[in-house]
């Protein structure tokens, strides 16, 4: 019995992209996995056994550098933008319209988290806010428009755990990015928190 199925070229210019677009974030999506995987596992000694970085070694490191860096924090962004509490559907309409209205500007804020995440576990990058804080590293001036409530930035924290849970980030390093994380709250709260006294 022979197949009887037609194969047919591509007929439009739109069907041709669709299927280039459709290969290239397949061929992405397995590439990022496969660097992931490959980051988290350690490289090997002379007798081919994996050798772990030293545990002082900075945090960078032991995350696996910059391209495990930068998968977690993509993973990471595309999981807030689906939160009910800090993402499309949140209550707060600033975090509303971001995240409905602004997603072109989410690849520019991935990349400044990687560099951010980066610069604070000590990487040999220089993150340079768009929006200086107290410090080169301070959240405030960045979130401030947001009005991000504890609720909120504990929501965005819970996103961080499990986006770190998927890509098998060991206790350690996933409590210190945690840490580090939470060590913000204060900053990226402010913007709630002044809008909360001029209610008074």
């Amino acid at each position: 019995m022979t197949d009887q199925r037609e194969i047919r070229p591509v007929e439009t210019a739109a069907e041709l992209s669709s299927t280039r677009r459709e290969l290239f974030l397949n061929g992405a999506a397995l590439f990022s996995a496969m660097a992931v995987a490959g980051s988290f596992a350690a490289p090997a000694n002379a007798e081919g056994q994996k050798a772990a970085p030293p545990a002082s070694a900075p945090l960078y490191e032991r995350l696996g550098g910059i391209f495990t860096i930068a998968a977690v924090v993509d993973y990471f962004s595309d999981e807030v933008v689906k939160d009910p509490v800090a993402g499309a559907h949140s209550k707060n309409p600033q975090l509303r319209e971001w995240h409905t209205k602004q997603l072109g500007r989410l690849p520019g804020l991935k990349f400044m988290r990687t560099l951010w995440v980066a610069n604070i576990s000590g990487g040999p990058f220089q993150y340079t806010p768009t929006r200086p804080g107290s410090t080169n590293l301070g959240l405030e001036n960045a979130h401030e428009n947001l009005r991000i409530s504890p609720i909120e930035f504990d929501a965005v924290a819970g996103v961080l755990s499990r986006s770190l849970d998927h890509f098998s980030v060991p206790a350690r390093e996933k409590g210190e990015v945690l840490g580090a994380f939470a060590a913000h709250k204060d900053e990226v709260t402010k913007g709630w928190r002044d809008a909360q006294g001029n209610r008074g």
